[in-house]
């Protein structure tokens, strides 16, 4: 889940830090998350922690020991939150079939006028997971396809009691869902919301489900639809709500006893959860509510994710593995591959649940998430049997704070204790065919993960990325993936480009010398940018029409005060009809825009816009559109009765804006029947 990346794991633009939908997440990107109990914990079990390794794990780094981690946390977050205006943080590092440690910053309850604040104990405050809740649905999944009870390759509609949408005629499988290619388009409405909300999450799925816009099983785009499908899928062939699914299965099972997906929290959880701050000068925020509980409702506290680590590196923790051997494997290794991603099977690729992560030549497994309020992320090293997790639950003064706080503690852990092998080499390509590469590359590019079946398709405008070319045979990509600033990046591999100076991998798909996609982030990628979309043309169209149509506007009273002061006749009555409609359009279409921007800005910041609302900018939009006609029989008729050069070139740019706003309510389906967002 992330700022528009709520409850995701990569944000809805192309840069994982970007516009808050609420905390896409996940939006985000983000708007990318059970014995008997429904979630009310048993008792305890007792902690783990790690006696001191006396060296590291690689012969390289500091050994990873509680000591030494401890003293590395504690050099780097309270000064960190601190100055990023974040209340607090949980940390826990596995390693070896242990807990190294768990550690607390800053307050989980930042304290009023009658309460003192109340420091983070990560062995009992629960923070909310967001997106890394997914893992735990992914899990679940894994768990009945271990049973036989399920098939990865099935045709989910197997498995249903309705329909889902479909442009394609190849199935949606359980393998599409678990990697974000079954080819859904987002949904922003119902994804988070605050306690009082009912959440039903069959009824969530089957009201207005998105779109399929791209084929299963080629374009990697982040769906917190499709995790929720999987998880209604768990809840169907299990007979079990799902809640009490995972309760039972994954989260008991591996000795989570203070953990739950239940909303609200259940009566003894309650007063363990830590309040979430947009700032922690800012009052605390209330208790979030996921619309649909399998993509984002975990609550944890940091001890129990810790066990849920251990127990995804096979580690002996609570009463029973969650998954054998082979099964947790299979979750683990990339789940599709050239057949039908292409080239894009090259660059980083989701398995079963997780992103890959890599860095520094090891293996590594993560999910990132976020709410409104709390941000989280959690990665494994399944062949150095080791894990951190870190969760924020603020956003901080900064808009990329919680973001850059998240990734230097996670990349700082992996350069600290796993550091690189020395003499590590990659092979190139030959300067002919990168340079041809390079040059198909260059162009405009938006994000997978994004709206196209109605008015948001607007918000496409904003993020998009620029790929041009440096050096001859380099990529400059503005911005870089994941982040707010420029990245250049060289062909190491045919179709594969890593990041100069750094570690990130892009891979590009082509076909007939034409990019189809860039992959990213193993959820996510770049798609070219439609001509007739590109910000060159849309932009000016828009910005000149409602220039011209605000000029005119203000022209109407400007022209009346004139004449009255000056004496002038007043405007002949020829015409009238054709003047007042064009009038009208013209009043529509700046109604209009000006009720997408207020709308669109509501619905980022998850707030609801009611239906009637939104048809009603519609019909605004269609007097503006349905305008061009009088505003075309008025220009033809100020010719034909020489009124003058002024006149017919006022009425000529009210025409020509309004048949440009018309174009772009039509081009970005201003007007599209379908308003589910």
């Amino acid at each position: 889940m992330r700022p528009l990346s709520v409850l995701s794991a990569r944000p809805l633009r192309a840069a994982r830090p970007t516009v808050r939908i609420a905390a896409a997440v996940a939006t985000t990107v983000v708007i990318t998350l059970t014995a008997a109990g429904c979630g009310t914990p048993s008792r305890p079990a007792p902690p783990i922690h790690a006696p001191a390794a006396p060296v590291a794990a690689n012969g390289a780094g500091p050994a990873l020991t509680d000591t030494d981690v401890d003293a590395w946390l504690d050099g780097l977050l309270p000064a960190a939150l601190d100055r990023t205006d974040i209340a607090g943080a949980t940390v826990a590092v596995v390693k070896d079939g242990k807990i190294v440690t768990t550690r607390g910053y800053g307050y989980a309850d930042t304290g009023d006028g009658d309460s003192g604040a109340v420091p983070v104990d990560p062995d009992r405050h629960l923070f909310r997971m967001g997106s890394v809740s997914k893992l735990v649905t992914a899990t679940a999944v894994l768990q009945l396809v271990q049973s036989g009870k399920l098939d990865l390759d099935a045709d989910v509609k197997t498995y249903l009691d309705f329909d889902l949408p479909r442009r394609y005629e190849r199935a949606v499988t359980l393998r599409h869902l678990l990697t974000h290619t079954a080819g859904f388009e987002e949904r922003i409405a119902g994804l988070i919301g605050t306690e009082g909300g009912d959440v039903d999450l069959r009824r969530a799925l089957m009201t207005d489900p998105p779109e399929q816009i791209y084929e299963p099983g080629t374009v990697p785009a982040y769906s917190n639809y499709s995790n929720a499908l999987a998880g209604y899928i768990v809840q169907r062939v299990s007979g079990t709500r799902f809640e009490e699914y995972v309760q039972r299965n994954v989260l008991d099972r591996a000795g989570m006893p203070s953990s739950t997906f239940e909303q609200p929290l259940p009566a003894a959880l309650r007063d363990r959860m830590s309040n979430g701050y947009d700032t922690s000068t800012g009052p605390a925020a209330p208790f979030e509510i996921v619309g649909t509980p399998p993509p984002g409702a975990l609550s944890a506290p940091a001890t129990d994710m810790a066990r849920f680590m251990l127990a995804q590196l096979g580690e002996q923790v609570g009463f029973a593995p969650l998954l054998d051997r082979p099964t947790r494997e299979l979750m683990q290794r990339p789940a599709l591959d050239a057949t039908s991603l292409g080239t894009l099977a090259d660059g980083p690729r989701m398995t079963l649940g997780f992103f890959a992560e890599d860095r520094n030549g090891h293996r590594i497994l993560g999910h990132g998430g976020d709410t409104k309020y709390f941000h989280s992320h959690l990665q494994i090293y399944p062949d150095d049997r080791a894990g951190i997790f870190l969760s924020l639950n603020s956003n901080g003064s900064g808009a990329l704070d919680s973001h850059e706080l998240r990734e230097s503690i996670v990349n700082g852990f992996a350069d600290r204790y796993f550091p690189a092998p020395d003499g590590a080499s990659t092979a190139g390509v030959d300067p002919a065919t990168t340079a041809r590469h390079a040059a198909l590359a260059a162009g405009t590019y938006e994000s997978s993960r994004a709206v196209r079946s109605n008015f948001l398709t607007a918000i496409g405008l904003v993020g998009r990325t620029t790929v041009s070319v440096a050096d001859n045979d380099r990529l400059l990509v503005q911005p870089g993936p994941l982040s707010d600033a420029p990245a250049l990046y060289e062909e190491v591999a045919p179709w594969v480009w890593r990041e100069v100076g750094g570690q990130r991998t892009i891979a590009i798909r082509a076909t007939d010398d034409r990019i189809e996609a860039i992959s990213f982030d193993s959820a996510f990628a770049l798609l070219p940018v439609e001509p007739a979309r590109a910000s060159t043309v849309a932009i000016p169209v828009l910005v000149l029409s409602t220039v011209v149509l605000l000029l005119a506007v203000l022209s109407w009273p400007v022209g009346a005060i004139v004449r009255r002061r000056l004496g002038g006749a007043p405007r002949e009555r020829a015409g009238r009809t054709a003047r007042i409609l064009s009038r009208l359009a013209v009043a529509g279409t700046l109604l209009a825009f000006a009720g997408w921007v207020l709308s669109i800005g509501s619905i980022m910041s998850l707030q609801d816009v009611p239906a009637a609302a939104l048809r009603t900018i519609q019909v605004l939009q269609l007097v503006g559109l349905l305008g061009v006609l009088p505003a075309t029989v008025r220009l033809v008729d100020d010719i034909r009765r020489h009124v003058g050069w002024r006149r017919i070139a006022g009425s000529g740019l009210v025409l020509l804006a309004l048949a440009g706003a018309g174009w772009f309510a039509v081009e970005f389906h201003l007007l599209a029947p379908n308003i589910s967002y």
